[in-house]
């Protein structure tokens, strides 16, 4: 995500907006979403993990300077279903208790068009493996061009559970996951 923001701003048209140094963003977890499904059969197990804390520090004019790392709640992670919701969390598939927490740390971007490939190291039960993501920033409607003080991160991608060692159920449960992240980000003052 160090250049998303920038790739973003640009396919926008924000580029005359950009601001010169690093602003500290605070995510606010009651307008985000970590979402997740993989195929259950012929149906799909969905459900979410809150945020527990992230980190993000943007640099419109230099990117180098960009930085976002964010943890997630693995022991508050919910399923659609109770049976899913308790596996999910066990010693076979995200083992909570032995590793609770989920962390993304970004380190590279490329953009093409309104749409920025932001690739990064995911830890999941102690296993990190390097993952890319799809992202789109968004300025809230009816906003003006230069307003960057609230903004939404679209992030989108897949990951293959058994990479994480996450192999419980494999006979009933897909092995890729599918990763939807709605991110409300609101510069701090």
């Amino acid at each position: 995500m160090r250049r998303l923001a920038l790739a973003a701003l640009i396919a926008l048209g924000l580029a005359p907006a950009l601001q010169a140094g690093t602003v500290a963003y605070r995510m606010d977890p009651a307008a985000s979403t970590v979402a997740f499904e993989t195929d259950f059969g012929p149906d799909l197990i969905t459900g979410s993990i809150p945020l527990e804390k992230a980190d993000l520090r943007l640099d419109f004019a230099n990117v180098r300077n960009c930085r976002v790392d964010v943890a997630l709640d693995v022991t508050g992670a919910q399923a659609s279903f109770p049976f899913a919701a308790q596996a999910l969390k066990g010693p076979k598939v995200l083992d909570a208790r032995a590793h609770p927490r989920m962390t993304f740390t970004s380190t590279s971007v490329k953009g093409a068009g309104d749409v920025a490939e932001v690739t990064g190291d995911l830890t999941i039960r102690g296993v990190t493996k390097q993952v890319t993501l799809r992202a789109r920033l968004f300025r809230p409607k009816g906003s003006a061009p230069d307003e960057l003080d609230h903004l939404t991160v679209l992030l989108s991608g897949k990951v293959n559970r058994s990479d994480f060692g996450a192999t419980g159920w494999s006979d009933m449960v897909g092995d890729e996951v599918r990763i939807l992240i709605t991110a409300r980000i609101d510069a701090q003052g």
